[in-house]
């Protein structure tokens, strides 16, 4: 498994896991409709755009057959305002690659990043359905709010968590 940074040419594969991991992961959370509308198109053109922001920091991971199979990304989003800290905006892998550690390592490499870039505070947005909540929560993550939002037409609990100290989460990442 080889985990680098996005280039542009990766776009699509990285559209392909968002809305592939986007149907298993939210199945029986965002309705049906919704995801069976996501498009590969429209999700190219936004990784496209994502992968040349400067601000943002986005790395895949690819198996041994040169498939993109997870990412994550990074970026300050426009409503944090706490200084000195940035947010952790995605991590999906492919249903089939869960598990399997993959997760782990998108993150420390995300930590890395915000450590180097100064970071001292991260801050991530979760379902409050989605169980990836419990891998940020044993990685030190702490629910600091919960905010209603809406997704195709259905009202859903958003957790926001997080991480005070950067290089803690690193650590145990390392463990």
């Amino acid at each position: 498994m080889e985990i680098r940074r996005a280039q542009s040419n990766d776009a699509s594969g990285i559209a392909k896991v968002h809305v592939d991991s986007w149907r298993t992961t939210y199945k029986d959370i965002i309705p049906e409709d919704f995801l069976n509308n996501l498009s590969y198109t429209k999700r190219t053109e936004l990784w496209e755009k994502n992968i040349a922001s400067e601000n943002n920091f986005v790395i895949i991971a690819v198996n041994n057959g040169g498939q993109i199979v997870g990412f994550a990304d990074g970026w300050k989003r426009e409503d944090n305002l706490v200084e000195n800290a940035s947010d952790l905006t995605s991590i999906y892998i492919l249903e089939e690659y869960q598990g399997k550690g993959i997760g782990k390592l998108l993150m420390k490499e995300l930590f890395k990043h915000f450590i180097q870039m100064g970071y001292e505070r991260i801050f991530v947005e979760v379902l409050e359905e989605n169980k990836t909540r419990l891998f940020y929560e044993h990685y030190g993550a702490k629910l600091i709010r919960k905010v209603q939002i809406q997704i195709g037409g259905k009202m859903l609990n958003e957790l926001i968590y997080e991480w005070e100290n950067v290089d803690e989460v690193l650590q145990k990442l390392r463990d």
